[in-house]
């Protein structure tokens, strides 16, 4: 398994350098609140979902975080590293190449519902057998994973020199509510232009991937236990009714609430 290293603050870009792993490990276990996993491949698919705390990856191509009702698929041959945001209790389910129940081929959040949840957590707990029991209970996994529904937690990373000054500004402050113009003035360039890199670089809006930044953020705020309120405000939203309304939209529940069943 690939390092383990602490992290208060993790980079939203994977290092250079990087493991391989051929087997993706099947396996629970726990890490500190801004621990992290160095970065890493591996021949085989795997999925990790948090039970407790919220779970981050990071690739060349962005980021992607996953709270208690979601799951991360990350595909064979991702180069990827793991950050633990809270407490998290962490839990891997290793499958071979050929089982990619809803064919991706790019790391995808999602949904987790009870059923799932429960198969999940019950798979990681015996990794080591082999028995007809085991072979049923994942055979049920992958039957509930075709059923899953993609979440559109993804936010890329600009691959343009003018974006990615622009995109470091908002990340280093996402409560940061300058308009585009006003961020455009700062980097140099209009918002025009600005404009038409985010369609062209990251396939969504400026609006739409500040609002992505910032549900990231708080999920990670959430994660370590600071009220909705201060999460509001360190997020940019102007009240934290606003605040819940869009993550309600998002997620399918308040803040702090549960997952319909």
């Amino acid at each position: 398994m690939p390092r383990i290293r602490h992290d208060p603050v993790a980079s939203r870009h994977t290092p250079v350098a990087s493991r391989h792993t051929p087997v993706a490990s099947t396996e629970a276990r726990l890490l500190p609140s801004g621990g992290a996993i160095d970065a890493h491949r591996h021949d085989d698919h795997q999925i990790a979902y948090a039970a407790r705390g919220v779970i981050g990856i990071t690739t060349d191509a962005g980021s992607w975080v996953a709270p208690g009702d979601r799951a991360l698929w990350i595909p064979a041959g991702t180069v990827h590293a793991h950050q633990a945001h809270g407490e998290l209790e962490l839990h891997l389910v290793g499958l071979p190449a050929a089982d990619n129940p809803l064919g991706l081929d790019r790391p995808t959040v999602l949904a987790v519902g009870p059923l799932l949840r429960e198969l999940i957590v019950a798979y990681t707990r015996t990794p080591d057998q082999d028995t007809p029991e085991r072979a049923r209970l994942r055979a049920v996994l992958l039957d509930q994973l075709r059923a899953s529904p993609q979440s559109p937690l993804h936010l890329p990373t600009p691959a343009t020199p003018l974006l990615r000054t622009l995109c470091a500004l908002l990340e280093a402050d996402p409560a940061d509510g300058r308009t585009l113009a006003a961020l455009g003035r700062a980097v140099g360039a209009s918002d025009r232009t600005l404009s038409r890199l985010f369609r062209a670089d990251l396939g969504m809006t400026f609006p739409q991937w500040r609002t992505q930044l910032r549900l990231h953020h708080a999920l990670v705020l959430l994660a370590e236990g600071l009220p909705v309120t201060t999460v509001a405000h360190r997020c940019g939203w102007a009240s934290a009714s606003a605040f819940i309304d869009v993550y309600r939209r998002a997620f399918g529940h308040t803040p702090g609430g549960r997952a319909p069943r």
